[in-house]
This record gives structure tokens, sequence and C-alpha cells, in this order.
């Protein structure tokens, strides 16, 4: 059968083909996947050749999970469907919230403004300028408590995009369930709570790498023995995307991350399917719709080979690589933003193709602006339309068996194998964060998309390709902006819980707090307690810093 097909595309080459090239020539001589795959001309059965299926794509809900995590997939259940949102005050982040709730959102997604992400409160003199603007300000449980008015937590999952102040933020959370009468055990959502890919791709880090990493596993330790339906953390290489790695960079220094976290973990003498179950995952949405699900089919397999072979995991649940995608922002432009739902609709078909359990759709004016609740709604229509209107949903991994897409997968899985043993080689991740590597290779990944932006090889419509008069196209926009006032505000608010609070209780619990970092304990219990108090997020934090110091960029040679 093979040698058939075979001579037969060699006939097809040296007639029909060549007939062709001899008279037009393809519109370039090679052409290459967004992480520089050769793509071929023409994809057939000869590609798969060596291909088992029963070893590479098996069934879903089955190891090795290439064609999804679960039997049944969308059939079962849609994936979850989430707006990133959150900005100005608690009120304002409420009233989006409940907003989206009633056009029919099934999970929150919630954004905090820069002093919440890096442990300030909004009077400090070094949140002056930034409080409530890529985000809700979040000061004391009094916000969070505001936040969530009117929004049972145990009907709704909730993400929470914090890292450094993750264990803060949590304690929180489970704060304002227990004053709605809804116990821990019931509740559903996700911090991201990655502090390794804040030392490479963000900045938003505060502690040193290991009292950070101990945050981290705190909460996955907490969260396993009392909020067990919490997906602890989400090992983020959406943030690795964004900052300029291509496919094959994201998943690999992800996996590297995944691989890192549950070393400490299993150091600090937790078995790993006591935790990994509750691991979640999140990479981004670019470009190149067929490289985007084939690296999220990669990924499945990948990190269910790892989970097994390295970890020696035995609980099938701890093999699943649980995917929250999102739009990469970096991919929206601001020059004719209409254009940017049709981009925002391939992100959502990536994910959905990809078999992916949440998705997040950008808002068009998120290329300029901070959304506004009519772009909000379109961005969850979006995938709305594509889950009920489509078809997409019907069958699962529609894309198995394309020869493409199959051979895909193969080469992104390779290729990310190939860095993993490289980062093995140098010591770990912790070691290739330290010497420069990881952030060197997104680097020179980063410039040369750059370039080939520059230079007219990547078209970009509407930026260097069938562009229009200069800000002609955003001149019948409107602008959502945050409150001016939201800054005075918020100081207001926050002087308002200091005065009522009582201070002895709030001394009490941050002296304690100091005292289990002292005895290394685990600092869940002692945070949720000052919380209850209404100790703010910069007065925790503040606690740590005097332990802990604060990280430096520049020990980083």
């Amino acid at each position: 059968m093979m040698k058939k097909i075979k001579d037969k595309m060699e006939q097809w080459e040296n007639s029909t083909l060549k007939n062709v090239l001899d008279r037009s020539p393809e519109r370039q001589e090679t052409f290459t996947t967004e992480s520089g795959i050769a793509v071929k001309r023409l994809y057939t059965p000869l590609d798969l050749e060596a291909k088992d299926y029963t070893a590479q794509l098996g069934f879903p809900g089955q190891f090795p999970y290439t064609r999804g995590v679960y039997p049944t997939m969308y059939r079962g259940r849609l994936w979850t469907m989430r707006n990133y949102a959150g900005f100005g005050t608690a009120e304002d982040t409420n009233q989006r919230f409940r907003y989206l709730l009633d056009q029919g959102m099934k999970g929150l997604s919630m954004a905090f403004d820069l002093p919440t992400q890096i442990g300030y409160d909004s009077d400090d003199p070094l949140a002056e300028g930034t409080v409530g603007r890529v985000g809700v300000a979040v000061d004391s449980l009094a916000d969070m408590e505001i936040i969530f008015q009117g929004i049972p937590l145990d009907k709704v999952s909730t993400s929470m995009t914090i890292n450094a102040p993750a264990t803060v933020l949590l304690a929180m959370y489970i704060a304002v369930a227990e004053k709605q009468g809804v116990p821990q055990e019931k509740l559903m959502g996700t911090t991201q709570n990655d502090i390794l890919k804040e030392f490479i791709a963000r900045g938003t880090y505060i502690f040193p790498p290991e009292p950070s990493i101990k945050l981290v596993l705190d909460i996955v330790e907490y969260c396993a023995n009392h909020v067990p339906r919490w997906n602890t953390l989400n090992i983020t290489g959406y943030h690795f995307r964004e900052a300029g790695a291509n496919a094959v960079q994201e998943l690999a220094f992800t996996l590297a991350d995944a691989i890192a976290y549950i070393e400490k973990a299993q150091a600090r003498g937790l078995d790993v399917d006591f935790f990994a179950p509750r691991l979640s995952y999140s990479l981004g949405c670019y470009m190149d719709l067929f490289e985007e699900v084939a690296k999220f089919r990669a990924a499945r397999r990948l990190y269910a080979k790892i989970m097994k072979e390295r970890f020696q995991a035995r609980d099938p649940k701890s093999y699943l690589f649980r995917i929250f995608t999102g739009s990469c922002g970096s991919s929206l432009v601001s020059q004719q933003p209409i254009n940017n739902i049709v981009r925002v609709t391939m992100h959502a078909l990536m994910g959905i193709l990809g078999g992916n359990q949440a998705i997040h759709t950008a808002c068009w004016d998120e290329g300029y602006a901070l959304p506004s609740e009519d772009s909000a709604r379109i961005a969850l229509r979006t995938q709305q339309i594509l889950a009920h209107e489509c078809g997409l949903c019907n069958t699962i991994d529609p894309l198995a068996g394309s020869y493409y897409v199959e051979t895909l997968t193969t080469e992104i899985e390779q290729r990310t194998s190939a860095y993993l043993q490289k980062i093995d080689g140098i010591g770990g991740m912790l070691a290739a964060i330290e010497n420069g590597y990881v952030f060197k290779e997104i680097q020179e990944s980063s410039v040369k998309f750059q370039k080939s932006v520059d230079s007219g090889e990547r078209v970009i419509v509407g930026l260097n390709k069938f562009v229009v008069p200069e800000d002609t196209d955003l001149e019948e926009q409107s602008i959502f902006e945050v409150d001016a006032r939201v800054e005075e505000i918020q100081k207001k608010k926050l002087a308002g819980v200091k005065a009522r609070r009582k201070t002895g209780d709030v001394h009490e619990s941050l002296g304690e707090l100091a005292n289990a970092i002292d005895k290394n304990e685990n600092l869940m219990p002692f945070i949720i307690a000052a919380v209850k108090s209404y100790a703010t997020v910069g007065e925790i934090c503040g606690t740590m810093r005097e332990k802990w110091g604060e990280f430096q960029a520049s020990t980083y040679v």
C-alpha cells in the first residue's frame, strides 16, 4: 500500500505538480511554522508510516492522552468559558463579574492591579499612579468581600492570576467563602501561583526563589488536605509566549518548570499522587492554528510520559495535562482593532480543536485599552457561538489522523524533549534560570520574530500590510477608562478598614505568622487568620519581607 502511494506521489510530482510550477512558482521557497518547523508542500500516509496508533494516540481519557484528558470531552461537558476581568475598585469588578455571569459565563478569571501583585497596599508611596489600573485593587479582606458580593462561591469557578502573594489572596477567598457559609472543600478554581515564570518573563516577584517556592508548595499542600477541588498551581507557559518564546520553547519551559516544582514537592516529603492531580497548566494561543493545536496534543502526550516514567506516578489523574488557554494579548493589534475579533475567534478555535479544559478569549479593544462591557460580551459570545452553532464539539479530537497535524505533533514533542534534555544537562530549570539560558532563548526568539515583522516577511494585517491612514481607525472607537479617582477612593476605603479593625488582633496574627516563618511551618493557616483580622496585603507581605528579604534581579548573571 505504502509503495503504491509513494509511486503515485512521484508521478504527481513529475507531471501535474511540475507542469504548474514551471508556469507559476509558489509564493515563497520555504514555508515554516512560527517555531521554525519546516512545512512540507503535501502530507500523505507516508508521513505516518512509522506511527503506532496505540502508543502515540490511543483513546481519549487513556494514556498517553494525546486525544484528550477525558473520555467524552466536549460531548459530555464543554470547556469552562472565561473572560479575564478586574479593574478599579472592588465595586467596579463586582459589577463586571455579575454582568459576565448574567451573560452566561461559568468561570471568573480575576486580574489584580500591580501593587497587589507585588504585595503593596494602595496607600504605599510605591503604588502611586498604578492603583486599579491593570486589575482590581485588593488591600484587605474587605475588598474581596465586595468583589464577590452576591456571587455564590459554591456555584462558580474562579481563576486568580496572582503569584508572589497568592497565599494571601487565596486566604481571602477562603475567608469570604466561610462568611457565605461555603466550606473550603466545595470551592472550585485556580491560583496561578507559578513564581518561576515571574523570574523569567513577568517580573512580579517579591521574595528570593527558595522562600517563593516554599509559598507555592504551602498552597499545594494545604489545598490537597483542605480544598480538594482547587487547582493549586497553574504552571504558566503563556507568559513565556508573551515574552517572545515560540511554541516549542513555551511548552519546553512550562514542562521544565513543572519538573522543578514536582521535584521540590517530593523533597518536601509530598507524594506525587497526593498533589499532582490538582496541578493545571496555562498555554497561549498565538497565530499558527495547526501548530497551536499540535502543541496542545504534544503537551498531553509528553507530560503523561514524564509523570509515568520520570516520577513513577501511579494515579492516572496525575498524568493529566489539563490546559487553560488564552488569547495572547501581544497578537492583538491597535490598528484597525475590530480585526481582533477574527484573531480572537481563531484563538478560541485553537483551544477547542486542541481539546483544552478552559479557554479565555481576549476582547477586541485590549490592543489599546481596558475592555468595555460590549467588547467583553463579544469575546464571550465568540466562544458560545463556536460551542453551540458550529458542530465543533460533536466529535472528539477532530483533527486526529491529519497527516500534517500528527506529523507536527510528533515534531513538537521531539523538539520539546530535546530542550528538556538540555535543561537537565544544565542542572535543571532553576539553574537554567540563574545562568540566563532561558532568558537568552526567549530573547533571541523574540528578536527573530520582530525582525520578520519589520521586514514584512511575517504579515500582520493592518500593521505592516493592508494599512489605513494613521489614527482614522481609532477615532470612532469608544475607549473604556478607569475612573481617575480610583486611587483616592481606594486609599479612603483602606483608611476606613484600618480605623474599624481591632489593631491588637492584627498585631497578634502577624506575630504568629512571623513565628511560623521562623519554624518553617505551612503558612496558609496563619495567613488565613491574618486576613480574617483584616491585616492588609502589604502588612502580610511586609512580615514576610522582613524575614526573607526581596529578590534582586541583578543577582542573576
